[in-house]
């Protein structure tokens, strides 16, 4: 457990004493005599012929156990600093529903940045303060400084921090994200977006979370691990604020099947071969980046501690244009701050890539 305390002031006051919704599970009672016969949830007695062992005819665990204390060991951190659910988006949408009154409270966000952060505080009519990022020309760098000035001139509780940035793939350095959960330890959480994590080389803000009560740090299996289609991410946080979050979370958030094979990518045989795509793929990006700075009309092709790369060109509808005609898609960012003359391209396989240059030859 934590030796800091968690400043409960953070949490919108109609919610600090809300259980949340009992379900058959978490309802279930706690006796010496194991449970046999399971007929408190409705579900149905026998199993679909699709489903002929039953695996799926019970409800899950609103957070399976094994997964949890897989997810824990992984990042190093205590079970009970582990929420899981449906992807990054739904810790987003947890955090901004727990912390943020609506109409009242808002959030920080540091634009060029990921656009589920305002969405979500959008939908639950919290107001969003920006806070945009500084363009350095190979790189791009968050103020911290004014991050906090703004999460106190506009009475945020939430900060949202992506690190690596999307579309950006810029890094804030952790000596900043400490002296900022510190200067706003009383007035905000500061919650630290690490969905490309594993191709930094910077290591995690979870290292931070026993000393800074009110940092939040976001994982993912979507990236590095290649489960996109799985939408399983996680929140590591406070054991306090965590629970707070389970108690405002949908029940059952995560299935069965994908409970299973969560559970199976974090195995070491499994971890090591994510290791191993990353690699390739930090290699394959660098590579991309310096032949996509050779190309005339692209302006800017900005560092990248993440899987893609951003650049500037001086006719984006030209180069999407010729990526179109050649069934080649890439990420049009022109509607971002900052942005109207960028694109973000993934890196994908070496052939992929290879595609890639072929198609934008006649720019070389």
């Amino acid at each position: 457990m934590s030796s800091s305390t968690f400043p409960s002031h953070l949490v919108r006051e109609d919610l600090r004493d809300f259980t949340g919704y009992s379900s058959a599970r978490t309802s279930a009672p706690s006796t010496a005599t194991p449970s046999r016969i399971w007929l408190n949830a409705n579900e149905s007695g026998h199993p679909s012929e699709v489903d002929p062992d039953g695996a799926a005819r019970r409800y899950p665990d609103p957070q399976p156990p094994a997964l949890v204390d897989a997810l824990a060991d992984v990042w190093a951190t205590t079970p009970d600093r582990v929420v899981v659910g449906r992807g990054s988006d739904e810790m987003i949408e947890l955090l901004v529903r727990a912390l943020c009154r609506p109409g009242g409270d808002a959030i920080v966000v540091c634009p060029p940045t990921f656009g589920m952060y305002a969405v979500s505080a959008r939908l639950h009519g919290v107001p969003v303060a920006q806070v945009p990022q500084v363009d350095d020309g190979l790189t791009w760098r968050v103020d911290t400084d004014a991050v906090a000035e703004a999460a106190v001139r506009d009475g945020a509780r939430v900060v949202f921090l992506a690190s690596p940035g999307n579309p950006t793939g810029a890094v804030v350095p952790l000596r900043q994200v400490a002296d900022l959960a510190v200067r706003l330890a009383d007035q905000a959480v500061v919650v630290v977006d690490e969905a490309y994590g594993e191709f930094c080389e910077q290591r995690s803000a979870v290292t931070l979370l026993e000393e800074h009560p009110n940092l939040v740090v976001l994982r993912t299996l979507s990236k590095a691990h290649a489960l996109a289609g799985l939408r399983v991410g996680f929140a590591l946080a406070h054991p306090d604020l965590a629970t707070v979050l389970r108690r405002v979370q949908a029940p059952y958030p995560v299935p069965v099947p994908v409970a299973r094979t969560a559970l199976a990518a974090l195995t070491p045989e499994a971890l090591a071969a994510t290791r191993r795509r990353v690699g390739e793929t930090l290699r394959v990006r660098d590579a991309v980046g310096r032949r996509l700075r050779d190309l005339s009309g692209v302006r800017a092709v900005y560092a990248s501690e993440a899987n893609f790369l951003l650049l500037r060109c001086d006719d984006a509808d030209r180069v999407l244009d010729t990526l179109t005609a050649d069934g080649i898609v890439v990420r049009d960012v022109r509607q971002q701050p900052g942005l109207e003359d960028a694109l973000r391209i993934t890196i994908g396989t070496t052939l992929e890539m290879t595609a890639l240059d072929q198609a934008l030859g006649d720019f070389a």
